[in-house]
């Protein structure tokens, strides 16, 4: 990013704080409750799943809660965080919450999480992505749109705001449509998104046994979900007609299919086409789906700005590694070189105040805030947001940590939790 563009943007989202401070809807809840009033969604994270899926149909509950082969990865990535305990300091003396603030990019960010790329939200609300990014909007917290959603680029940016803070996924066709790589790039930069984050892990669709027992693949469909933006690029639209004879509208379940083929071309990229996206994209890039210290490496040697260490939540490949064990030994080896984003298997503040000890920059939050689209729309999304960050702050004030700067939230609040059982003297058991 060049300098011009870093200073607007550090003055552009310097002072777009939320519309209620997550402490604030706290302490409004309980007087509300004097009144005997009672919140329409639950504060227990652990519940936002089971609720939203007993609401869904069984083709979106399989969709956003399955996952890959039989969950192996999934069951990894959330176990994973309770390997870790936070360590609470006592009289600290401090006198103020702690400073969520950070800055990724030239960017503020209110607090250092984002969310997820996830697609096709509009199966799980009408709303879809407009409810979901009004909400980011709303809390000051980055929205991070996918190729695969059910709602233009262009309406998303509408939705999001002059002052939302926006960032782009690609799902990157392969080269021999450079063309629509590039109207994708030129839309996303002119509607207002300031990174590109390039998923590398999903150039086809996951073994994924819950779409499959529904029948269920929502790109296929004849509607907008999950295509809406190659229905709306111009570059896609032309060549369609060119081959087909007629305009996307008229051949709806062809144009999605041919749309699926472009974005989920079933072979891999090489390291050497990253060039073309450094060509075409006036920002930072940050490639998604890193688990391994070699290719994290090979990231910051080709010039990226930053890796999100991920494993798409579990739905692309099973018997992986879960995605937080690998992140303390990425950060060690590119941590200096590179910003690192972190996602899979986060579902509670606590779950992110680890991720950030462990080295991440910035948290992506994916399913829950799906969960909370389900089953109260924007304002749904909004309450899993608040509560994720009211959840994250005051576990790190009660632990006496009084930022996310890493000068403070870093290893040595952590314990791992076996290892407070190993070598204890002088205890039998009798």
């Amino acid at each position: 990013m060049s300098h011009e563009h870093a200073t607007h943007h550090r003055a552009k989202f310097a002072d777009h704080k939320p519309q209620q401070d997550a402490y604030d809807y706290e302490m409004q809840t309980y007087q509300k409750g004097l009144q005997y009033e009672r919140p329409p969604l639950t504060f227990q994270a652990s519940k936002w799943e089971s609720l939203a899926c007993d609401r869904m149909s069984a083709e979106s509950k399989g969709y956003v809660y399955g996952s890959a082969g039989s969950r192996e990865t999934d069951d990894k990535n959330k176990s994973a965080f309770k390997k870790w305990s936070i360590v609470p300091r006592r009289l600290t003396g401090h006198k103020k919450f702690p400073d969520l603030t950070t800055e990724i990019f030239g960017e503020k960010l209110q607090v250092p999480i984002a969310m997820a790329p996830v697609g096709v939200l509009r199966i799980f609300n009408p709303e879809g992505e407009v409810a979901a990014t009004k909400a980011a909007a709303k809390e000051a917290v980055p929205y991070i749109l996918s190729t695969a959603a059910s709602t233009s680029i262009e309406d998303v940016a509408k939705a999001n705001g002059e002052d939302g803070q926006r960032w782009y996924q690609l799902y990157w066709p392969n080269r021999e449509h450079d063309d629509i790589t590039i109207s994708l790039l030129q839309r996303a930069k002119k509607a207002g998104y300031t990174t590109l984050f390039v998923t590398l892990d999903t150039y086809l669709l996951g073994w994924r046994p819950s779409d499959m027992d529904n029948g269920f693949n929502p790109f296929l469909r004849a509607d907008q979900i999950g295509v809406a933006l190659g229905f709306s690029d111009p570059v896609y639209r032309k060549q369609f007609k060119e081959q087909n004879g007629a305009e996307v509208e008229e051949k709806m379940g062809e144009a999605a299919a041919g749309w699926m083929r472009t974005i989920f071309n079933g072979f891999s990229h090489g390291w050497e086409d990253v060039k073309f996206l450094q060509e075409h994209w006036d920002g930072p890039i940050v490639l998604k789906g890193i688990q391994s210290i070699a290719d994290a490496r090979k990231a910051a040697e080709i010039g990226v700005q930053g890796i999100v260490v991920s494993n798409h939540g579990g739905r692309q490949q099973d018997g992986g590694n879960s995605s937080l064990g690998m992140l303390p030994h990425i950060v060690d080896a590119v941590g200096d070189k590179l910003k690192i984003f972190f996602d899979s298997g986060v579902r509670s503040g606590a779950d992110i105040a680890k991720a950030l000890a462990l080295g991440a920059d910035c948290v992506l939050v994916g399913r829950p805030y799906v969960y909370g689209l389900t089953l109260g729309g924007e304002g749904g999304v909004s309450h899993v947001l608040k509560s994720l960050i009211g959840d994250l702050e005051l576990t790190l004030h009660i632990a006496g940590i009084p930022s996310v700067n890493k000068k403070d939230l870093n290893r040595e609040v952590l314990v791992r939790e076996e290892a407070l059982f190993e070598g204890i003297k002088g205890i039998s058991i009798h």
